[in-house]
């Protein structure tokens, strides 16, 4: 494994890493995904079978304790050429401060340094958020607006209940399709970004961001305009022409107290998370649009979800 510097913990949750990158290796292509799950088994197939179709190369999976059937699901939809399972207890303290340390950020810097070489993109996405390519077949095709630059920021597309109280038969990406009206809304928490990047030019590494060894802190939007990663939240860095980043927030109401009462791994206070989902959500509803692109796409492509 290469070299993880550790960055000085502030008082709150220590959420950056930097890292030496990796080494490309020979014939490195195609796209992976690394992912943190725990207990997905009614959404993982859908999941998978979508980011098959739109040419995702390999999946990282890092399973925090599943107790239900996730990574014999994994198993049965995903060849050994296509699936890693790392067991991962992510939860950690700096010695020196007690911090906690953000487990994702330590899995997504794992993923970088032990198989980013093998590939062209990786992305660091939940298990409730999808790729959705907008006018090509696939990630890839879509990614090829954005040239050689080596990192993509995707604004959150925020879906919450859809106005169900249960969980409905069928898909997940047909069933919600009702989403907050502006990615880039400045409510608290509403608005973030997931990446994909070259992983042999990462140098610090967070959940929502990443620096790169020839661009510092500049990133791109899917159309491939620039911006620095604070300038990017401005309402000039949106774009969905190419590739958007579908984010199914909540599910139903049943699953979202479900959600809560589960909390959340890498979040040291569950008073503070059940707050702040609570907030989330409220702020979702209050000003929504109908986005039927997935469900455009699934049916242009012919896309078997399994379901």
């Amino acid at each position: 494994m290469k070299l993880m510097r550790w960055l000085k913990p502030k008082a709150s949750d220590a959420k950056k890493l930097s890292i030496d990158p990796p080494e490309p290796r020979a014939g490195r292509h195609g796209i992976a995904i690394a992912a943190c799950v725990k207990n997905e088994a009614r959404y993982i197939e859908e999941w998978v079978r979508f980011h098959r179709a739109v040419g995702i190369r390999h999946f990282y999976i890092y399973d925090n304790g599943s107790t239900d059937e996730t990574c014999s699901l994994l198993r049965s939809l995903l060849s050994e050429d296509a699936l890693t399972i790392v067991p991962w207890a992510g939860r950690m303290r700096d010695a020196a401060t007690s911090a906690v340390l953000n487990g994702q950020v330590i899995t997504f810097a794992h993923a970088i340094l032990n198989f980013g070489g093998d590939y062209r993109w990786m992305a660091f996405i939940d298990v409730d958020e999808f790729l959705l390519p907008k006018e090509a077949a696939t990630v890839e095709q879509a990614l090829e607006a954005v040239g050689d630059f080596p990192n993509v920021s995707l604004p959150w597309h925020m879906f919450a209940t859809s106005g169900h109280e249960t969980p409905p038969d069928g898909p997940l990406t047909w069933n919600y399709t009702m989403r907050g009206a502006d990615p880039m809304t400045t409510k608290e928490n509403v608005s973030n970004f997931k990446c994909i990047v070259d992983p042999c030019e990462v140098t610090e590494v967070s959940v929502h961001q990443f620096r790169t060894q020839a661009y510092g802190d500049l990133t791109a939007n899917d159309a491939g305009k620039r911006f620095t990663r604070r300038a990017r939240k401005s309402p000039e860095f949106y774009s969905n022409r190419f590739l958007q980043l579908n984010h199914y927030y909540t599910k139903s109401r049943q699953e979202l107290m479900e959600k809560l009462a589960r909390g959340w791994t890498y979040d040291s206070s569950a008073t503070k998370y059940r707050d702040k989902v609570l907030s989330i959500v409220k702020s979702i509803e209050e000003d929504m649009v109908e986005d039927r692109s997935m469900i455009d796409f699934i049916e242009r492509e012919r896309i078997d979800l399994g379901r």
